[in-house]
């Protein structure tokens, strides 16, 4: 799931007019998905998965965006937590990882 699902004003790909996903983002997605699968099974813990997805994410921002837009990210992150759109009873996973 991306963060910067419904705004374009970071750089990503929006969503298609239809609502579909972009197929860049849709295959980085289950690539991410079967990655976190693969670390699940090997009992390393979601902490530990999730601060590594995270320091990499950030590293290959730091790396391809401007900090203003990187910071523009990180804020739509925060409200999208704050106002519950992150909470386990909304992912489509079963809230797993």
């Amino acid at each position: 799931m991306s963060v910067e699902q419904h705004h374009d004003h970071t750089g990503e790909q929006p969503l298609g007019q239809d609502g579909s996903v972009p197929a860049e983002l849709s295959h980085a997605g289950a690539v991410v998905d079967k990655a976190i699968e693969y670390m699940l099974g090997e009992q390393l813990p979601p902490l530990a998965i999730a601060s590594a997805l995270l320091g990499g994410s950030l590293g290959l921002l730091a790396r391809t965006m401007d900090q203003t837009v990187m910071i523009r990210m990180l804020e739509n992150a925060m409200v999208s937590v704050r106002a519950g759109e992150l909470h386990p009873s909304n992912d489509r996973g079963g809230g797993q990882a």
